[in-house]
């Protein structure tokens, strides 16, 4: 019987094994990329939780590090509020660094400090002059255009300076020697036992020659008569927390910048911080009937009442979402925004009153939507700043017997603002109030000094070459 042949051919046995290994050899490439992904995650990850690479990367300050740059942030500030004349402040500020005493950096500053301090002479606050403006003229081609004949550009030709002439005064005043100071820092209020409050004369330390001079800025609201002008619309917020203006140019196009007092002078200040006595701002004097800094906050908007003007109704016409509450949350935002710069609010009655000719039941009314519909926003205040630069009598102290008066001190206010284009009058200082007189930097003032009509400026800068070359001859006041 012929035997059965069980050997299996070779070229079967040569493919079977060439499988084999390809397989092998694919598990052993795909456990090799596993673990190559695992090995890299580990790397980047290596305690597995989201984050801990850049920590890994980022060094660990040390202590000593850590208190060299304590030091170095501590000198800026201090170099700061000294070159703002608060040498208290900045030896204080120096002081609170552990182990002052003992480190050369800060106690020889201090000494500097102090040796500074020793110079400064006192200025004498019934010399304190007092300047304002109106909102700022960012294009005289459309605030003055047909000035011949239309009376609002006659206006704006009167009492608006422009940025330009602000500009120049800033620079001019600062090379002068001038310091701006607050108002609050000519006195010092004192509340005796009664209750009453006396008012005594502040002190004011400065380095020799230095002069110091108050700023405050009437109708900051933009009001709606002031469009198309070339001037600012609002204040906002900007991405720093600081205030900015918005303003529309020639062309409709929205832009976001300096372009009015505010942010112009916080600028200039924090390019020479030596402009300012202990990081000082000026006064803004607001109105209410057409809200404050752009924004539209006063009731009336809502309520409508029967007498509501046609620049509210158009404009109420123009924004149909308009949202009261929206409105005044927006605005004290700016409001505090400028507080915390140093920026202080007076009152310029609601309703741009005169104070001398208004009734006392107006006045009462008027005082009344001041404190509801402005007051909330920018915070309780004891300036009044009269329109119309009118005062509540003649030279001298107030009558107490005065209503008007008494209904002004029991609003809270203890210092009056007027007018007086006189460059020698100061401040009058009375027991419970001070009363200061304004000086006006608008179009009239400069441009009668630069043709040699009046003659009231030049303590502070030259007129002629203050005065924009845009600015068409200025009418005198009749």
């Amino acid at each position: 019987m012929k035997r059965k042949n069980t050997n299996v051919p070779v070229k079967i046995l040569v493919a079977s094994a060439t499988i084999l290994i390809a397989v092998i050899l694919i598990i052993v490439l795909a456990s090799n990329h596993f673990l190559s992904n695992k090995t890299t995650a580990a790397s980047a990850n290596p305690t597995g939780t989201e984050g801990s690479d850049k920590n890994a990367k980022e060094k660990k300050k040390s202590p000593e590090e850590e208190k060299a740059e304590k030091k170095a942030e501590l000198l800026q500030k201090a170099d700061l509020l000294a070159a703002g004349y608060d040498y208290d402040g900045a030896i204080a500020a120096l002081q609170t660094f552990d182990g002052y005493a003992s480190d050369t950096d800060i106690t020889g500053k201090i000494a500097s400090y102090e040796q500074i301090k020793g110079t400064l002479v006192a200025f004498p606050v019934e010399k304190v002059t007092h300047i304002f403006y109106h909102s700022l003229i960012v294009d005289p081609s459309k605030a003055f255009a047909n000035h011949e004949t239309n009376k609002a550009a006659q206006g704006m030709n009167q009492w608006m300076t422009t940025v330009e002439e602000f500009n120049k005064i800033t620079q001019d005043m600062y090379d002068e020697g001038y310091v701006l100071v607050s108002i609050h820092d000519l006195v010092k209020e004192q509340k005796n036992a009664d209750g009453s409050v006396s008012m005594e004369k502040g002190t004011i330390m400065l380095p020799p020659g230095k002069k110091a001079f108050v700023l405050s800025q009437d109708d900051l609201s933009y009001y709606h008569s002031y469009t198309g002008y070339g001037i600012a619309s609002k204040l906002i917020v900007d991405e720093n927390g600081k205030p900015v203006n918005e303003y529309y140019d020639a062309s409709g196009k929205l832009l976001t910048g300096a372009y009015d007092v505010v942010p112009l002078l916080d600028k200039f200040i924090e390019e020479h911080p030596d402009a300012t006595y202990h990081g000082a701002r000026g006064i803004i004097a607001l109105t209410g009937y057409n809200g404050v800094l752009g924004y539209r906050t006063d009731e009336s908007y809502k309520t409508q009442p029967a007498d509501l003007n046609a620049d509210k109704k158009q404009w109420l016409k123009d924004n149909p979402d308009f949202d009261l509450d929206k409105e005044r949350a927006d605005a004290k935002k700016v409001a505090d925004a400028m507080k915390a710069e140093g920026w202080e609010f007076a009152s310029h009655t609601w309703g741009h009153l005169h104070i001398d000719k208004v009734s006392l039941e107006s006045l009462k009314t008027d005082s009344n939507k001041w404190k509801d519909n402005v007051q909330p926003i920018v915070g309780n205040t004891d300036v009044i700043i009269f329109a119309f630069g009118a005062d509540l009598g003649g030279a001298g102290n107030y009558n107490e017997s005065d209503a008007k008066v008494a209904l002004m001190e029991s609003m809270g206010f203890r210092i009056f603002c007027n007018v007086d284009g006189n460059p020698t009058a100061g401040p009058h200082f009375a027991s419970h109030y001070m009363r200061m007189p304004r000086r006006n930097l608008d179009g009239y003032r400069i441009y009668m000094n630069s043709i040699g009509q009046e003659h009231n400026l030049s303590d502070l800068f030259d007129a002629n070459q203050v005065l924009d070359k845009k600015r068409p001859p200025v009418k005198p006041l009749t």
